[in-house]
């Protein structure tokens, strides 16, 4: 062999390997961080909770096993490049239905971790206390969904509102 043969296979053994250290390095990441969420999930202790308030205890795995894959076909949508069909009103429908779908179990979950959140931190008793309110402890919570959800609106649907402009 000559020597721009040796070299070619040796930028390729070199590029090879720095493509399987950032694959590694890429999953062994996302394997903390995912471990740091679901560990963040049970500490607040999520599922128990929904488990309690909804009476279905005997489902626990079930909740454990949809979050899981919930973030597993987050992690996989957030990564795969993929399109949907384009075709005619019905497919377009169709594809206005998942995405509805999509946001609102989106929407459910970063809700439902945010109040269990509070819930453990004990926010609620505490704001009622210091702010003197022993009435209408379900129009703050309402305020701040709805105050969450309009910013969400805001950020999505409106071009440019999320953009901080020429720095």
């Amino acid at each position: 062999m000559r020597v721009s043969e040796w070299q070619k296979m040796i930028d390729f053994v070199v590029a090879m390997a720095r493509h399987f250290a950032a694959a590694y390095v890429g999953f062994a990441s996302g394997a903390v961080v995912s471990g740091a969420v679901f560990a963040f999930i049970t500490a607040v202790g999520m599922v128990p909770r929904f488990a309690q308030k909804t009476g279905t205890r005997s489902y626990c795995r079930v909740y454990e096993t949809a979050i899981t894959f919930g973030g597993v076909l987050g992690t996989v949508v957030g990564f795969v490049p993929f399109k949907l069909p384009q075709g005619g009103a019905f497919i377009t429908a169709l594809a206005g239905v998942f995405t509805a779908a999509f946001a609102l179990c989106v929407g459910i979950f970063f809700g439902a971790l945010a109040m269990s959140l509070a819930e453990v931190l004990d926010v609620m008793p505490i704001l009622s206390r210091r702010g003197r309110t022993q009435r209408g402890i379900f129009f703050f919570v309402l305020a701040i969904a709805l105050g969450k959800m309009i910013g969400a609106l805001l950020y999505f649907l409106v071009t440019g509102f999320h953009d901080a402009g020429e720095m």
